[in-house]
């Protein structure tokens, strides 16, 4: 395993992030966290969502342990009230209907899930979801027919009724990926007031304003960003403070940054760089993109290359690559997360069945050498962290 150095920093600006970083996690008070982690059961042994517990000062974790048994929950977001957990069911037929599914849980004192209800989302196999910030909806992704929306959360936590639904329509330049709409994340801004679809299948990042009285989706001015045709957007991630996002592309293998638009919502492409290293021949695509909590590094993930890369993000809001981290044991590294002091990345590999823990190195923000600990999940695909215990 190794972290392949691509180009040399200014010791100055790495004293300064460093700095930056230590009074970062120096502010964050968690001994442990406790980790959700979403997988696929179908056809493999996972039985649904597990959950361990991380150790911010070792980054030693516990044994996993299976939180709740639900079918696909590939994706998962933890309500701001830190009672309550939302999980897709990236399924085709969901109650005997052509559709996907949304399933709500209730946090228990010992970590277990308790399921409340589930809903319907209207498409195939959702893939992504998210809270709006005031806590009362939650907005999914639609991967198969390409389509997203909203639907409520009542007061006990219960998922409700749907409050929007909207079909993409279109297509791209890749008949074997693009032939349709297939919308492959939700994000919301900051503030709440706009909706980011990031849609693979239509090279474009859907806007919409938001109403977070009513849950609706209304089309923003401009309603979306055109990507390069054949690249395929699929996550979205917020630098702190909302101004500017940076969307990674599945097929083109790039991190684009954008300008955002704080009152209009509109996006606006200032860079795209490869994930990539250019001795790198082979087929990769991309999966995931993170912000680290300091906004100074910003990650994407590769499968195919299977790495984690990483870019420094500079003085004047440009990205760096500073390199690839390679392990043996991450094959297929979907989705990995950074935990909320900063400190530990969580990379999973979805085919090796293992979730690694590594420090970040303050300087570079790269994940460190060998792992402090290594979790073993079947088919992890999400990481979210709830709360010091």
């Amino acid at each position: 395993m190794a972290f392949q150095s691509i180009s040399r920093r200014m010791k100055k600006s790495f004293l300064t992030m460093a700095a930056s970083y230590a009074l970062f996690t120096a502010s964050i008070q968690a001994d442990s966290i406790q980790v959700y982690v979403g997988t696929y059961t179908n056809g493999t042994k996972s039985e649904g969502i597990y959950k361990f517990d991380l150790d911010t000062t070792t980054g030693k974790a516990t044994t996993p342990e299976v939180a709740a048994k639900v079918a696909n929950p590939s994706f998962l977001a933890i309500h701001k009230d830190g009672k309550h957990l939302y999980s897709v069911n990236e399924i085709d037929n969901q109650n005997g209907k052509k559709a996907g599914g949304l399933t709500a849980f209730e946090i228990q004192a010992n970590g277990d899930l308790k399921m409340l209800n589930q809903v319907e989302t209207g498409g195939t196999a959702p893939c992504h979801l998210t809270i709006d910030p005031t806590g009362k909806f939650v907005l999914f992704a639609n991967y198969g027919g390409g389509s997203s929306g909203s639907v409520s959360i009542e007061t006990n936590g219960s998922l409700g009724k749907t409050t929007a639904f909207v079909q993409h329509k279109g297509k791209s330049v890749n008949p074997d990926r693009q032939e349709g709409p297939h919308a492959h994340s939700v994000n919301m801004s900051p503030d709440g007031k706009f909706a980011y679809v990031a849609d693979l299948g239509l090279d474009q990042i859907l806007i919409f304003a938001f109403d977070s009285e009513t849950g609706s989706m209304t089309p923003a001015n401009p309603p979306h960003v055109a990507v390069k045709p054949g690249t395929g957007p699929r996550h979205f991630a917020f630098a702190p403070g909302g101004k500017r996002a940076f969307v990674i592309t599945e097929i083109g293998n790039t991190v684009n940054a954008f300008d955002v638009n704080s009152k209009t919502g509109e996006l606006t492409q200032v860079q795209s760089i490869s994930t990539l290293p250019t001795s790198f021949k082979g087929v990769s695509h991309t999966a995931e993109v993170v912000v680290h909590p300091t906004g100074h590094f910003v990650y994407g993930s590769n499968r195919g290359h299977h790495s984690i890369t990483t870019f420094l993000v500079n003085r004047d809001g440009s990205l760096s690559m500073q390199g690839n981290y390679q392990s043996d044991k991450i094959d297929t590294p979907r989705n990995f997360a950074v935990d909320p002091s900063g400190k530990w990345m969580l990379i999973e590999g979805q085919n090796t069945g293992l979730i690694e823990v590594h420090a970040i190195d303050p300087k570079t923000g790269a994940p460190k050498g060998d792992p402090a600990d290594t979790v073993k999940v079947s088919t992890p695909v999400c990481v979210r962290f709830l709360k010091a215990h």
